[in-house]
């Protein structure tokens, strides 16, 4: 069995040669490609000389963008995801490796409490988490966790639908779960990063509030859009209530509210069937 280990690289540098040496003390028969997504420092050349196989993009895509240039890249059988800059610990991949010889199709490496995070973006994991979990009925303990190994033939059905940006584990989830794939997850313990972030918080506190809608219409809409609509829905019941008492009549308001719980139920019924023929199965 070949096990290839992909890590997505921008400006990486000061963290690879350690990153790419550690996975060769461990797994020396691992195929290692390090995807430099454009970088302005000497990454691929660190990369390349520590033992990795280098592919460049010309030019910056995306994190997203170099998961699917690695993936492709790849020959192995099972492809291992993780940072390239020193937050995932070699140590765990064998972890996650026993793991999927359970039976699994993918295994998430699970970050647990004081592993290196803002307190705001560990709000928003935990959100994101519960969100995840009502909406596919399985318990995910780790959304958005960037070190993951997958069985590559399955994972490679759904490159097609992965964002070039950062949100490719949600996709990646979600898409499993909805296609009936098994989905487990590893306790990690997640590492100060060396080097900058490159997450902006103006732009990506965007992406973020991106991502929970992506969740809904990658899974089932309907749970997303199903809950807004009945709120309105009991909301125009309750207003009328309250103005036929008072003064005997049906209001604008009233009727804008049922309009609007009636558009958004349509809405994510229409949504539901997109989805479906999203993992329509291409065979």
């Amino acid at each position: 069995m070949i096990i290839s280990i992909v890590l997505p690289a921008k400006n990486e540098s000061a963290a690879i040669g350690a990153t790419v040496t550690g996975i060769i003390a461990l797994l020396p028969e691992a195929e290692i490609i390090v995807v430099n997504d454009g970088s302005t420092d000497n990454t691929a050349a660190v990369a390349e000389a520590a033992g990795a196989c280098v592919v460049t993009h010309p030019y910056s895509k995306g994190n997203g963008a170099a998961i699917k240039t690695g993936a492709r890249a790849a020959n192995g059988d099972i492809i291992v995801f993780m940072d390239a800059d020193g937050q995932h610990d070699p140590a765990d991949i064998p972890r996650l490796l026993a793991r999927l010889e359970e039976g699994h199709d993918m295994v998430v490496g699970a970050r647990q409490r004081g592993s290196q995070a803002s307190v705001g973006r560990g709000i928003a994991n935990k959100f994101y988490n519960w969100l995840a979990s009502y909406m596919s009925g399985h318990k995910i303990e780790d959304l958005t966790s960037g070190f993951r190994a997958v069985r590559a033939e399955k994972f490679k059905q759904f490159l097609y639908l992965l964002p070039n940006g950062f949100s490719y584990p949600t996709t990646s989830t979600m898409a499993f779960f909805r296609a009936g794939y098994s989905v487990a997850y590893e306790p990690i313990h997640a590492a100060q990063r060396i080097g900058k972030s490159h997450i902006k918080l103006v732009k990506d506190g965007m992406r973020f509030l991106l991502i929970i809608f992506k969740i809904g219409t990658l899974y089932s809409p309907l749970k997303l859009f199903g809950p807004i609509a009945a709120s309105l829905f009991a909301a125009a019941t309750l207003w009328y209530g309250y103005t036929y008492v008072d003064a005997g009549r049906f209001t604008n308001m009233s009727a804008l509210l049922y309009t609007g719980s009636v558009m958004i139920f349509l809405m994510g019924l229409i949504s539901e069937q997109i989805t479906a023929l999203m993992y329509k199965d291409s065979d």
